[in-house]
């Protein structure tokens, strides 16, 4: 039983130690521990010509190996109805492929995979793989960490894919590039104590993406704050809103709260 009490306290800790790398909007290259299992509940939203708009994601992440890590998850909203509805799910993959550690640094890079199936119409010109289109994305993440400072940047591509509804056939952009930068500060504790202190985290995102050959393309940047309780759970508050939008989307001005609770040394 000690010895059982001691591993979880040691991966909650490097779980605790690496917090400003847990990302709001995105994810980083670094991963979670081997055989800890993570689930989330998240709630998005926007006001719409006066009516209230919001998705519901319920997502199951798993640290398969130190290298490897999966994610599954499930969607409903009343995006394109009055009503919430079950829209599709999604399946996502992380590979680390590179790990240089120092003092209090280290520099990670991953490749990652996304596939997803929704049941909405198509009506905009985001691709987006959140419930909204059916489709596939790949792409490469960078993560430096600094002391109290975490930055992190990525690039992928997607290709839209025709939805399971009678008018889920896309006709515009089916390709697209989405890019991100990401920085993470730990605010709170100054100094680590134990693993039950109260983390508190701040960061500021920016998220873009563009249709080739179609003019279409936003940049946003989404400022959040973060709390992580006993090393094992964390809330995340967020708003995300265009520095520049030419693209008809959901996701402009839209806030992010969520909760994730992690089970470690399964």
């Amino acid at each position: 039983m000690k010895g059982i009490l001691l591993a979880f306290c040691l991966t909650a800790m490097a779980f605790f130690a690496y917090a400003q790398e847990l990302y709001v909007n995105t994810e980083p290259a670094s991963n979670m521990a081997a055989r800890s299992l993570g689930i989330r509940l998240e709630n998005q939203g926007f006001s719409m010509d006066g009516a209230f708009k919001n998705r519901t994601t319920l997502e199951a992440m798993y640290g398969a190996t130190g290298k490897l890590m999966l994610h599954g998850a499930a969607y409903t909203s009343n995006f394109y109805q009055n009503n919430q509805r079950f829209e599709g799910g999604s399946f996502y993959a992380k590979y680390r492929l590179l790990s240089i550690d120092s003092v209090q640094t280290h520099f990670r890079a991953a490749i990652f995979g996304k596939a997803a199936v929704s049941r909405n119409p198509y009506r905009l010109q985001e691709i987006t793989l959140e419930g909204d289109n059916s489709g596939l994305q790949g792409g490469l993440i960078v993560t430096q960490l600094l002391h109290k400072v975490a930055f992190s940047a990525s690039a992928g591509y997607l290709r839209g894919l025709d939805s399971d509804n009678p008018k889920g056939t896309i006709t515009g952009a089916k390709d697209a590039l989405a890019y991100t930068l990401s920085a993470g500060y730990l605010l709170l504790p100054k100094q680590y104590k134990s693993y039950n202190q109260v983390n508190l985290n701040l960061y500021a995102e920016l998220l873009g993406k563009t249709n080739p050959g179609y003019g279409q393309s936003y940049l946003d940047v989404a400022p959040a704050v973060q709390f992580i309780f006993n090393s094992v759970c964390r809330l995340d508050f967020s708003y995300r809103t265009p520095l520049y939008n030419n693209m008809l989307r959901n996701s402009a001005n839209m806030y992010l709260i969520r909760f994730e609770y992690n089970f470690f040394n399964l």
